[in-house]
């Protein structure tokens, strides 16, 4: 870990983690067009949005900036991985870390791992479930398309909600703060699948300003509970096809697969630092 990562992450522990983001909450649905316009045009250029896939091409299409960055692709844009035991990624965006959970700990960078038991809220059937599985945890940077997708057909079992920190999820806070995917602001999706439990984690970051999911809607408008653990038949009938929209971060952040023990064979050449689109190929549902 570098010095420069250290003092990325000490300028993050006193900032107003939940303020800033609502402030952002509040200034990427200005729907002023010379000013959302302006908005627009600098992260297009800045971060080299491709907006030739976008459906909506021109900057000038688009309510406000949050309409912007939650924009539709164009459906032949990112297809599907189409065998049915594919695990498509859920994303674009960059994977981070991919590989087993051994002892009940997540690697996270070198030199810091976190504790499943703590990434689910300490619930014993979700820690139980994942223990020695796998998982996938990858990174949508700014320039990245932020809607997210389901990786195989599923119905939706379970969902928890977990308050917690908004601290930056990039390469130098996750190398810099221990804990860092246990200790932010998550949303906890849990599907069942015909090959057992899948969980999609979303996990909120600064200026992220809202988790949003197809069947709750904006988890940003904090109308729900502090702790907040829905199962069926609490939750709405849903099932989702692979592929299909599961929810999108309104703002940029990172999604964490998880599988349980012996369903996974991960693609060989998936490697950390790797930069990958939704609907591709991130491995096979089977026995290793």
């Amino acid at each position: 870990m570098s010095l420069s990562d250290r003092l990325i992450a000490l300028i993050q522990y006193p900032l107003p983690h939940h303020l800033l983001s609502k402030l952002m909450y509040l200034a990427t649905r200005i729907r002023w067009r010379p000013l959302k316009n302006a908005m627009i045009r600098f992260v297009i250029k800045h971060f080299n949005v491709d907006m030739s896939l976008a459906q909506r091409p021109s900057p000038h299409d688009y309510a406000s900036f949050n309409d912007f960055f939650t924009r539709a692709l164009r459906p032949e844009a990112r297809p599907i991985a189409p065998a049915a035991d594919a695990i498509a990624c859920p994303v674009d965006g960059t994977i981070s870390q991919v590989g087993p959970i051994q002892e009940g700990r997540i690697f996270q960078a070198k030199g810091h791992d976190y504790s499943l038991e703590a990434l689910v809220g300490g619930l014993q059937h979700l820690r139980d479930c994942f223990a020695d599985g796998q998982s996938a945890t990858i990174y949508l940077s700014p320039r990245d398309y932020h809607r997210i997708h389901m990786p195989l057909d599923g119905v939706l079992r379970e969902t928890v909600y977990l308050p917690g920190r908004l601290f930056s999820v990039n390469a130098a806070t996750t190398r810099a703060i221990p804990g860092l995917f246990a200790r932010n602001e998550r949303l906890v999706t849990v599907f069942d699948t015909a090959q057992g439990p899948m969980a999609v984690i979303l996990v909120g970051a600064i200026f992220v300003a809202g988790i949003e999911t197809v069947w709750h809607g904006d988890y940003g408008d904090k109308t729900f509970r502090p702790f907040e653990h829905h199962r069926a038949p609490e939750l709405p009938p849903l099932s989702l096809k692979k592929g299909e929209e599961l929810g999108r971060f309104n703002m940029g952040s990172t999604v964490i697969l998880l599988f349980p023990p012996g369903t996974v064979r991960w693609q060989e050449t998936l490697r950390a630092e790797q930069t990958v689109v939704m609907g591709q190929r991130l491995g096979r549902i089977g026995t290793p």
